[in-house]
């Protein structure tokens, strides 16, 4: 097997043991594993080994990468997992299959007029600070509720779960039930969470979705700088 195949399967061999000691089928739990910074050769690496779920945290990078992958491997599934501005929800909902960055009105409005226009809706998680920090993005715990109930019934968006990314510095565990009993209450199936550092806990506590990427690729290639 390459490395990555290999890392790839460590990494669903320890999904199933986490699934199972918390009563649960493994099956419920999706992989999405994350590319950014990492080239296509890395993601048809992944693709070769049997991964079809792949996270992108910039439009445009993903718009370089995955079209023509997307033409070779028709059930790859690509989601959303950055920031998104509204001068880019038309072409986020052009390629991706899944949104998970859904955090303000401004977005949800924007992602709507695109969704009808375009005739393609991709699935949406509404995105929750639930450390409430200033400098991240994502909805207050206490406001997500009418939110939801703002993308739903307002602008008929289809939201179907709930993402988080914790403080670095504090306990995720107690983020993840946070956000596992704000999806239960508002009747969301889908529960986002845990990365490289933290999935088998996500896990246990619920995720339906854990997004890995170092634990996968390797350490990522820094960004190019511009003067």
């Amino acid at each position: 097997m390459s490395t990555g195949a290999e890392r790839l399967a460590d990494v669903h061999q320890r999904i199933a043991a986490a699934a199972r000691a918390a009563g649960r089928d493994p099956a419920g739990v999706a992989l999405v594993a994350v590319s950014k910074t990492h080239g296509a050769d890395r993601v048809r690496e992944m693709l070769e080994a049997g991964q079809r779920v792949f996270g992108e945290n910039r439009v445009q990078e993903a718009e370089e990468k995955f079209p023509a992958l997307k033409a070779e491997y028709p059930d790859l599934e690509l989601h959303l997992i950055g920031p998104l501005q509204t001068n880019k929800a038309r072409d986020a909902v052009a390629l991706f299959d899944v949104i998970q960055s859904v955090d303000r009105d401004r977005i949800a409005v924007a992602l709507a007029k695109e969704m009808e226009r375009q005739g393609r809706r991709p699935a949406c998680y509404i995105q929750v600070n639930t450390g409430e920090e200033p400098q991240k993005a994502g909805v207050a715990p206490a406001d997500v509720d009418g939110f939801v109930a703002t993308c739903r019934d307002v602008h008929k968006l289809p939201v179907i779960g709930l993402m988080c990314i914790p403080p670095v510095d504090e306990e995720p565990a107690l983020h993840f039930a946070l956000l596992a009993k704000i999806a239960a209450r508002n009747g969301l199936a889908g529960i986002s969470m845990g990365m490289s550092a933290d999935y088998e806990t996500a896990v246990r506590l619920g995720a339906t979705h854990v997004r890995v990427g170092s634990a996968l690729f390797g350490a990522r290639a820094p960004l190019a700088t511009h003067a």
